[in-house]
């Protein structure tokens, strides 16, 4: 095995078996980080105190100190705030600026042994689907390099995937956790909102926010999902036999691109084969609730929360002048009139939040009446599209708003805070990853976590993508 492949799991047994070293597999990244950077990745990366970090949990493994994650590097997403490293959120009037102290979920990795390899790519301000950056790059997908990983969360994947780290935390308001694993081939988890602290994390909106995992396997996750909770409860062992898994109305399924059609009919097949009970049932209403909710809720909260998040960063700036600097014409589009006609007015973010809670009842009672531990559905509707595809995507042989297509599933779940975890499910005909997502119960993560165990031994492993340089980069 190159010490590349580790994933969390195994390079913990790695370094406490003295197979390898953390300077060693450090290093070995730092090389592997240096040959692909053409994937930008990272936007803050610096080998010396990668190294030194390094050498410290190789002293500290020596003196027989004990930490769930000691000496296993992460990546962070750069809108959470991390002493030492800039968290730029990906756009131009905060890049290279330090907060003043790490986010609450820094803290708890640090103290969980946890190296932090660098800050990794986004979507300017998270308001984006294709992490086509107009700050700081367009960041390629491993798998296919003129193609989007996903967003926001896009360099998040890619490091992971790439096998840059072993894994890495990203944040996901509507997809941006969910959508790059699956468009990179990799597994995330966007908990329960409020499970884990959003404190010193740059928000769109703290009803919709939350920072999650991502790694190449589930018990990765789960590792990651403990240190960020406190959650230790281990995986219950799940009987595929009898599982009963929801498919939800057509809105889910229909239409899918080709590949992802293809992979889901196989994934179809074989978990029926494995015992699993598909059970069809309906969200009526699901449409006009999400609809009320996802940017009315997102936008009101954004203008109300980041000036907050700004001040307490000890960053001198206002709200006006943080849009001024946007550089991504997509997130400019966005944002910008928010300050003149475009604003959301309360009343309309009120009745958002009441249609909030009608949508949180409505997945309740699905769970309750069909007798499901989980919903499961494709996470997007269509494989990743080239880069510059901001505005508007192929799909089915028409021109199609992108953000809406690609966020058209995980969406709903987002609104209504529970928890999804979107897994690898095959690689489709086009030779791009496919991922499936399980939607479940607001507080089933762990649970979520172990059906997705269950699955993952049916499901074909993908591997690594082959990487190769291209001409110029």
């Amino acid at each position: 095995m190159d010490l590349y492949e580790h994933g969390v799991a195994s390079l913990r047994n790695a370094l406490l078996s003295g197979a390898t070293s953390c300077v060693e597999y450090a290093t070995a990244l730092i090389a592997r980080t240096q040959a692909l950077a053409y994937l930008n990745g990272y936007v803050d990366f610096d080998p010396a105190p990668f190294l030194a970090q390094a050498r410290q949990a190789d002293v500290d493994i020596a003196r027989g100190v004990s930490a769930p994650l000691l000496g296993v590097p992460l990546a962070l997403k750069d809108n959470i705030n991390t002493i030492g490293f800039p968290t730029g959120v990906g756009t131009r009037t905060l890049r290279g600026r330090i907060p003043a102290a790490d986010a609450e979920i820094v803290k708890r990795l640090k103290q969980s042994g946890a190296i932090i390899s660098g800050k990794a790519g986004m979507h300017e301000l998270a308001f984006g689907i294709s992490s086509n950056n107009g700050v700081t790059g367009a960041i390629r997908n491993p798998w296919a390099l003129d193609r989007i990983p996903g967003g926001s969360s896009g360099g998040s994947a890619v490091v992971v995937a790439a096998g840059l780290v072993p894994g890495a935390i990203g944040t996901d308001t509507g997809a941006s956790v969910r959508l790059p694993a699956a468009l990179c081939g990799i597994a995330g988890l966007r908990p329960t909102v409020g499970r884990v602290p959003g404190t010193g994390i740059a928000p769109i909106s703290s009803t919709r926010d939350t920072a999650g995992p991502m790694a190449c396997s589930i018990a990765d996750l789960a590792l990651l999902d403990t240190a960020l909770t406190g959650d230790a409860a281990g995986l219950a062992k799940v009987d595929l036999r009898g599982l009963r898994l929801g498919i939800p109305n057509d809105r889910f399924w229909t239409p899918l691109d080709a590949s992802v059609a293809a992979v889901m009919d196989d994934t179809r097949k074989e978990l029926q084969r494995a015992g699993v009970v598909f059970v069809e049932l309906d969200l009526p209403g699901l449409d006009a609730l999400n609809n009320s909710v996802g940017f009315p809720v997102g936008l009101f909260e954004f203008m109300a929360e980041m000036p907050d998040y700004l001040k307490a960063s000890g960053h001198p700036l206002d709200i006006e002048a943080l849009l001024a600097g946007i550089g991504s014409p997509d997130v400019a589009g966005i944002l910008r009139p928010l300050l003149g006609s475009g604003a959301i007015p309360e009343p309309v973010y009120r009745a958002a939040l009441a249609d909030r809670q009608r949508l949180q009842e409505l997945y309740l009672r699905t769970f309750a009446q069909h007798q499901v531990r989980a919903l499961a559905f494709p996470t997007s509707a269509l494989t990743a599209r080239p880069l510059g595809t901001d505005d508007t995507v192929e799909f089915l042989g028409q021109r199609c708003p992108a953000f809406m297509i690609y966020i058209r599933n995980t969406d709903p779940g987002s609104n209504a805070g529970i928890p999804g975890l979107s897994l690898p499910a095959g690689i489709g005909p086009d030779g791009l990853p496919v991922g499936l997502e399980l939607d479940g119960p607001a507080g089933s993560d762990r649970d979520l976590l172990a059906i997705g165990a269950a699955l993952e031994t049916v499901l074909p492993p993908i591997g690594r993508p082959s990487l190769r340089s291209p001409e110029g980069a």
